[in-house]
């Protein structure tokens, strides 16, 4: 009787849709559409139905506020106001980021340019030191879709090898989507030696992991730039700060001088490794060697692992949720990205092709890729149902998508209250607008699924 249950019910959840929403990255830009997008699929009854949210660079940002709350869905409206409260707020002081950048410069084996990133840089943004880790989150998101966050391994993007560039991290494992190497998450940046972990280190927490996430930038010099300048700042509010009681302790740290030169020489690391010169600074290392043969073998031979943001590759995480195991069969993705609004689109179905993977074609009239429509449905046999969503489109923008563009930068100073609450707006009318298409794909999906 038992056996004869338990076939039934695996046929029953072979009958279930696995549904994903993707977001793009695309830095504070991508975090308030993602949320914008959200709230109107939670007033559409529709954000009930996604099982997985992934995404890559700014949209972790708007995840990782969100994955802060146990069971977020159910009370979304207070976490949007929540959060607009906090981005139109006050910036972290330089006294806590100067406590947070010696906290990581000296719990940690390899202190890189992401730790300076997450400091002084990404704290700009979401306007917090989130100090939370994925792992403590692990039983208290029942009601939530499952969290999936994207990076890509630099060797392999180098290599060119697309199969194996791409790393999730999720709540319970940390590993590659399409070959299938994982630790637990607990344990990603710890060394180990075949199976057995050999050298703990902290958990990431989560904004080192937004920093990873999120550590894209255009050139080299602009990087410099930008860095220089934050590094500068931070230094000249560090002196006074360095003599307050209430940092007797840090006394002890290397001088002022000392650590602005440090910073700099990280910074000019990360400026050859854009000349192709040396290894990353933008880098969370998994020292690993494992001694399993479904492991490849390229894998085995390094004794370091460095990973960094997956838009410089692909700036939409399709190939987290492109895992075999997952079975999805509607993907719905959010494209805050800048540019061309389907090149994130376009990209996956050509790597797909290239790797073997059932996936849509795509095909976009020449038009659309200056005036963009607001929702684009692709199908493939055997393929995932993929829903591709522009941000700004001639449907919520009309004649003004370069305004919007030129107003909404990806990396210019934080946004005002009254910018998010313009840009949330248009994000949501991609769902509002479109809530009916969204229903008959998704029940489309369903009565496939059954009669299949």
């Amino acid at each position: 009787m038992t056996l004869i249950l338990s076939l039934k019910l695996c046929v029953f959840q072979d009958k279930v849709p696995h549904f994903a929403l993707l977001g793009s990255g695309g830095g504070q830009r991508a975090m308030v559409g993602l949320l914008g997008s959200l709230v109107q699929l939670d007033k559409a009854g529709l954000l009930d139905c996604i099982l997985y949210l992934s995404g890559v660079s700014g949209s972790t940002w708007c995840m990782a506020s969100l994955y802060q709350e146990p069971d977020w869905s159910t009370k979304l409206e207070t976490m949007k106001n929540k959060i607009i409260k906090r981005l139109s707020g006050p910036k972290v002081s330089w006294g806590d980021a100067f406590a947070k950048l010696k906290k990581y410069y000296y719990e940690k084996d390899i202190f890189s340019l992401t730790d300076v990133w997450a400091v002084l840089v990404v704290t700009e943004y979401v306007k917090e030191i989130d100090e939370n880790t994925l792992t403590e989150k692990q039983n208290q998101h029942s009601e939530d879709p499952f969290p999936i966050y994207t990076v890509i391994d630099k060797q392999y993007k180098q290599s060119k090898d697309e199969k194996d560039s791409w790393f999730e991290i999720s709540p319970h494992e940390a590993g590659y989507s399409l070959t299938g190497a994982f630790v637990g998450t607990s344990s990603f940046g710890s060394q180990f030696d075949k199976g057995s972990k050999k050298k703990p280190q902290p958990e990431t927490d989560m904004l080192y992991l937004q920093a990873l996430c999120g550590s894209a930038l255009a050139d080299g010099e602009e990087i410099k730039k930008f860095l220089w300048q934050k590094i500068k700042d931070f230094f000249k509010h560090l002196f006074p700060i360095m003599q307050s009681e209430m940092f007797d302790e840090m006394r002890k740290a290397p001088p002022a001088e000392k650590g602005y030169q440090v910073l700099m020489d990280l910074v000019d690391m990360n400026l050859a490794v854009l000349n192709g010169k040396e290894p990353s600074a933008f880098e969370q290392s998994i020292r690993t060697t494992l001694n399993d043969e479904t492991v490849p073998h390229t894998l085995l031979k390094s004794e370091k692992r460095d990973y960094e943001d997956a838009g410089l590759l692909l700036n939409s995480p399709y190939f987290s949720m492109l895992r075999e195991e997952r079975n999805i069969d509607l993907i719905i993705s959010l494209d805050f990205s800048e540019g061309d609004p389907f090149m994130t689109v376009r990209e996956a179905a050509d790597m797909c092709k290239k790797l073997k993977i059932p996936f849509p074609e795509v095909n976009i009239p020449s038009e659309d890729v200056e005036k963009p429509k607001d929702f684009y449905v692709f199908k493939g046999k055997n393929a995932p149902t993929v829903i591709h969503i522009p941000l700004f489109n001639v449907v919520n923008c009309g004649d003004n998508i370069e305004a919007w563009w030129n107003n909404y930068g990806t990396f210019q100073d934080s946004y005002s209250a009254e910018m998010i609450t313009d840009l949330m707006d248009v994000a949501g009318k991609n769902i509002s607008n479109n809530r009916e298409k969204l229903k008959e794909q998704i029940q489309a999906v369903i009565e496939q699924k059954l009669h299949k």
